[in-house]
């Protein structure tokens, strides 16, 4: 499954929560900066914490430099749909 998400470097706290834009990307906030790919691999883990999968089952697939990212749940768990409608709603 894929999901587009939103990264918010440079947060107070890391949260993950709300909507982005018309494609409705989740938003991720991670109190890393955009430096090196920090704020990246942050938001990958807080996105896998949130959905209750292995950091290893959240694979990037576009959106390195960009705060814009596609990123692919493997085996993604029973119910992932409806708990990701979740975190987009807040």
């Amino acid at each position: 499954m894929r999901v587009a998400i939103r990264v918010k470097p440079g947060a107070s706290r890391t949260k993950v929560g709300g909507s982005y834009g018309a494609g409705a990307a989740l938003i991720v906030a991670v109190s890393e900066r955009a430096v090196d790919g920090k704020a990246t691999e942050a938001a990958l883990k807080a996105l896998a914490d949130a959905i209750g999968v292995a950091r290893r089952k959240v694979r990037l697939v576009s959106g390195v430099n960009s705060r814009d990212k596609l990123v692919e749940i493997l085996d993604p768990p029973s119910g992932l749909a409806h708990r990701l409608e979740t975190l987009r709603a807040g």
